[in-house]
């Protein structure tokens, strides 16, 4: 409606509307044009406090593009047109650079104080974007110190006010980009899934707003991944890319990585890798991804390595469930299962502490695959089917299939074939259904073995090459050694080992050569 229209000829709130339409369409600099347009407008009609507040939105648009300077140049205008003004909304808005820049820095308690003091102003003045803003701000620093109902229950709050279409379209999507982060920070996708189901019917009701950005997009594509729609999660993730790329964002190296970890599942190793490479590039560290590619490929030693390198790193204790999570496979697979156990150990404490289903649920399958490997089939089959159960509640396909998996391998290990059968068939099912082609290639062959009549002991549970490879272990050798004595490649010799220790419903090299001299195997 106000295309074509000369510039001169258009109010202040011609330009907010026009300056609100190019943020929502990606037209960042138009936007940023527009609010400083806005902002000249009511100055020449003496509205300061509006003027101020259209000057600190020309900054924020510009810090969301990381141009700092020109940023710094807005937010000195804006303070210097409201001056000392703590009665408007402006002045609150103002504190929010700097209850970020205290977030950032770990200065959770001056971040409380100054949302604290936007919160009072947003009440002062009616601004909805100012309380929305104040009240995330407040979540976050209640979630830094400690405090997770209250940090919980501030950003179910702001988020029932996005949805309510109390806040405007650009604070709509700020709000939700920042939730859904610490929802998956604190592996609650419960709650993430719930707010995104609601904030998706909330947009379909107004087709003209468009609140998700690139990082947004990326965590939308997590959610769906976690879910089983990984065809669905890669085009969102391929988009979030696109838009974060130019000019290049600070989660441009998350959208990489996103990328990675689903051509990792849908067994593109190549692919993976470059991702990974990319998400570096970008100034995202790749792990766990990294560490669980070098598994895939068999290369072991760079597996350890890396996963051990990043726990040492890892001081966050939002960083450290997924990289424990990566250790216990990572280590099981080098035979340290002493390793794996401390490993299993924190993650346990870590989700003890925690309100996360999904934390209880890796911790049970940490534990379960740590005690398979320890020799105690009883005890990990428990904890198995529990971890089991909580995936099925969660409806996440991915997981519940690796747990059904170590159903299998604890029933193999406890003698109890036709159960067995049953839940690795269902694994099987589940990876094929969602394009896990290494985990279905990996169980199609214990599958066909068990279809053959293969037995726990005696000839025919393991081929010949596997017989082959297993005696080179057996004979202490590492994965580099034996594919070099057997003229194959590293990544070939990893698959013929997890198939081996799936066979014989063991987790370690020592249990698997352990079995096998027991039952005249070698």
């Amino acid at each position: 409606m106000l295309r074509g229209v000369p510039v001169e000829d258009l109010t202040a709130v011609d330009h907010e509307r026009l300056a609100v339409a190019g943020y929502l369409m990606g037209f960042d600099d138009a936007s940023v044009t527009a609010w400083e347009w806005a902002h000249r407008r009511h100055l020449d009609a003496g509205d300061i406090a509006e003027a101020g507040r259209c000057a600190f939105w020309a900054a924020f648009c510009l810090l969301l593009q990381g141009r700092m300077a020109h940023a710094g140049g807005w937010l000195q205008r804006a303070e210097s047109t409201i001056g000392d003004d703590r009665a408007c909304a402006a002045w609150g808005l103002l504190r929010i650079p700097a209850l970020l820049e205290a977030l950032g820095a770990n200065e959770p308690e001056r971040a409380r104080d100054l949302a604290i003091e936007a919160g009072d102003v947003a009440t002062c003045s009616g601004d909805r974007d100012l309380w929305a803003f104040a009240t995330l701000g407040h979540g976050q620093a209640l979630l830094a110190m400690g405090d997770q109902p209250g940090g919980i229950a501030r950003l179910d709050a702001v988020m029932l006010s996005v949805t309510s279409n109390e806040v405007g379209p650009i604070v709509s999507g700020i709000v939700y980009c920042a939730v859904v982060l610490e929802c998956m920070q604190l592996f609650d996708l419960a709650r993430a899934a719930e707010w995104t189901d609601a904030l998706d019917q909330w947009c379909s009701a107004q087709p003209d707003l468009v609140p998700y950005r690139g990082q947004c997009m990326v965590h939308q594509s997590q959610l769906q991944q976690a879910t089983g729609r990984w065809e669905v999660a890669a085009a969102t993730a391929a988009a979030a890319r696109r838009r974060l790329s130019d000019p290049p964002h600070p989660a441009l190296g998350l959208a990489c990585y996103q990328q990675a970890e689903l051509c990792r599942l849908r067994g593109d190793l190549g692919g993976a890798a470059e991702a990974y490479r990319d998400a570096s590039r970008s100034g995202y560290a790749p792990m766990p991804g990294l560490a669980r590619l070098a598994l895939a490929r068999g290369d072991l030693d760079g597996a350890t390595s890396s996963i051990r390198r990043a726990l040492v790193e890892a001081g966050q204790p939002f960083q450290r469930p997924g990289l424990l999570d990566a250790a216990v496979d990572v280590l099981l697979a080098a035979a340290d299962v002493d390793g794996a156990r401390a490993a299993a150990n924190e993650l346990r404490a870590l989700a003890t502490a925690a309100h996360s289903q999904v934390l209880g649920a890796m911790s049970d399958h940490a534990e379960a695959s740590t005690l398979l490997a320890e020799g105690d089939a009883a005890s990990a089959l428990a904890r198995a089917r529990r971890a089991s159960a909580t995936w099925q509640r969660l409806r996440m396909p991915y997981p519940a299939a690796r747990a059904a998996e170590l159903i299998g391998r604890g029933c193999l290990a406890l003698g109890d074939r036709a159960t067995a059968a049953l839940e690795l068939d269902n694994a099987h099912e589940a990876f094929a259904s969602l394009g896990a082609s290494l985990d279905a290639e990996r169980l199609a062959g214990l599958l066909a073995a068990h279809r053959r009549g293969g037995r726990r002991t005696g000839e025919g549970i393991l081929s010949d090459r596997e017989v082959e490879v297993l005696a080179e272990v057996a004979a202490g050798k590492t994965n580099r050694e034996v594919a070099e004595s057997l003229m194959i490649s590293q990544h070939t010799v990893g698959r013929h080992l997890e198939n081996i220790f799936a066979k014989l419903g063991v987790g370690t090299r020592a249990a698997a050569i352990a079995h096998a001299y027991e039952h005249d195997l070698l």
